[in-house]
């Protein structure tokens, strides 16, 4: 629901069990999730976490089910304004993880792009994070690679018309690097966002996926035997050279 935080959050919570209740461990949602994504909703004031009252519900959800969330908010630091994916962890305070490096043109104006990536371990398996626009970027998901992630997680948010720009890119970000991928995408709101929401096996192939426009969630597990055989098999993110010299130009 655009700019209504409250409610959001409290979707989010209903989601976070409903996932558990499935078997989750760790849990994902949409980029900018608390707000939808609306131009006027990040312009007005945002949520910060100077106070996390408004994280209650979902705090609450991850405490009573064992669950780890990735929650995708538009958030305040005093001036600096940022889209984050924050960790709501049980019995822990809310982490600020991850703010999205690679902004997409409107969102300039409002956000600073973020300054590091970020990889999130659990239960010994490394998950990078990353928004939306990021994965358009084949080296964003190769740093995540190099720092040992097997699980590339996006938070998106995709306009009517993106869907096959969505597609390829995250299941071209698994097949580079061998590792999974899984997307979270907004449905929904004032502008018809396509969601699209979907997990790739470590050879870019859809594990599971939702139509377009379809409410819903997707689960898959994430075998760290898989990415390791596929690695061992298909060569390409080992045999990546980083340094290809200087180039030359032939004119005829």
């Amino acid at each position: 629901m655009p700019g209504d935080v409250s409610a959001n959050v409290a979707t989010a919570a209903e989601r976070v069990r409903e996932a558990a209740a499935r078997g989750a461990r760790l849990v994902a949602m949409p980029e900018t999730f608390t707000t939808s994504w609306d131009l006027d909703a990040f312009a007005g004031p945002l949520p910060t976490l100077d106070d996390t009252v408004w994280l209650a519900p979902v705090q609450a959800a991850v405490d009573e089910t064992g669950t780890v969330l990735v929650l995708n908010s538009p958030l305040a630091d005093g001036a600096r304004r940022a889209i984050t994916s924050l960790i709501i962890a049980p019995e822990a305070e809310p982490v600020a993880a991850y703010d999205k490096q690679h902004l997409y043109p409107p969102e300039r104006e409002l956000f600073a792009p973020g300054e590091h990536g970020t990889t999130l371990e659990i239960d010994g398996v490394r998950v990078a994070l990353s928004v939306c626009y990021d994965a358009n970027f084949p080296e964003h998901a190769a740093a995540a690679a190099a720092d040992g992630a097997i699980l590339y997680l996006n938070s998106g948010a995709y306009f009517p018309g993106g869907g096959h720009r969505r597609d390829l890119h995250y299941a071209a970000r698994a097949l580079d690097n061998s590792m999974y991928v899984a997307f979270a995408g907004l449905v929904g709101g004032p502008l018809g966002l396509i969601g699209g929401s979907a997990v790739y096996d470590p050879l870019g192939r859809p594990v599971e996926r939702l139509d377009d426009a379809a409410p819903g969630m997707v689960l898959a597990t994430i075998d760290p035997d898989e990415v390791a055989r596929v690695r061992a098999e298909q060569r390409m993110w080992a045999d990546h050279r980083a340094d290809l010299g200087p180039r030359r130009t032939l004119r005829l």
